[in-house]
């Protein structure tokens, strides 16, 4: 576990590639071309308007306040910015939960609801993963985007950490370590928690997914033949009986 917690940074071999500048200048730059309204409309979406504030926030150089309150000021309806201030609010929920119970960034804070037990999940990502050589096309172009910009849109990043532990059955840790080693933005408080949400030590259902669902929302820069991603074409009702054989129900 020791070699998982101190994996929490960027890493350096891939920084010369990304585009992201860095300081109070740039950060005030992407705050103030943030639309909360278009964020609403399209956030799901890979090419939505998302703001890409995330490193800012995490490395300190904006803060959840002022980012908030930047938010309402560039709307006339306090509600046109909800759903952009919920994603604020649940970064701060992962914070405080980081600070109350800070084993629960390393450890299960239940069991797996997947029909397995923890020890029957590999503790260690295979060498495919790590190389972006799974065979599964749009998983190899979200490992790559991983590495070549330190950023990847939410729903990227839930495709992948379903993938890693639903599909090769690897503990959610080997997955967040992955993350925190090369997202500008990772944080162990909203990366952890969001893959045991997934893995389904920190839900109600382990997250799934079906290559219907990576079309309809990653648009055409990715991959989404079905005969270059074939383990994900399927209903959610076969996924389930695929993955879960313990189970005999259906998660999406």
């Amino acid at each position: 576990m020791a070699d998982l917690i101190s994996q929490s940074g960027p890493d350096p071999d891939h920084a010369a590639s990304r585009p992201l500048p860095g300081g109070r200048a740039a950060g005030e730059a992407a705050l103030a071309a943030i639309d909360p309204v278009a964020y609403g409309a399209s956030r799901n979406h890979l090419d939505g308007a998302v703001t890409r504030l995330s490193p800012y926030i995490r490395h300190g150089i904006l803060s959840l306040d002022e980012v908030r309150n930047h938010a309402l000021a560039a709307v006339t309806d306090p509600r046109q910015a909800e759903k952009f201030i919920q994603e604020l609010a649940w970064r701060d929920y992962w914070q405080r939960i980081y600070l109350a119970h800070p084993d629960r960034i390393w450890n299960d804070v239940e069991a797996y609801k997947t029909g397995f037990d923890a020890d029957e999940y590999e503790t260690a990502l295979s060498a495919d993963i790590i190389d972006a050589q799974t065979g599964v096309a749009c998983i190899d172009q979200f490992i790559t985007m991983l590495y070549e910009t330190g950023y990847l849109h939410n729903h990227a990043r839930m495709y992948l950490a379903a993938y890693v532990v639903h599909w090769r059955r690897v503990r959610w840790q080997a997955g967040a370590a992955w993350f925190l080693e090369h997202l500008l933005d990772g944080d162990p408080a909203s990366n952890n928690l969001s893959w045991q949400w997934v893995a389904s030590t920190f839900s109600k259902k382990p997250y799934i997914f079906n290559l219907d669902n990576v079309a309809k929302y990653t648009g055409h820069d990715i991959n989404t033949r079905m005969s270059d991603n074939r383990v994900l074409a399927y209903s959610y009702e076969r996924l389930s009986e695929l993955l879960f054989p313990n189970l005999g129900v259906a998660h999406g």
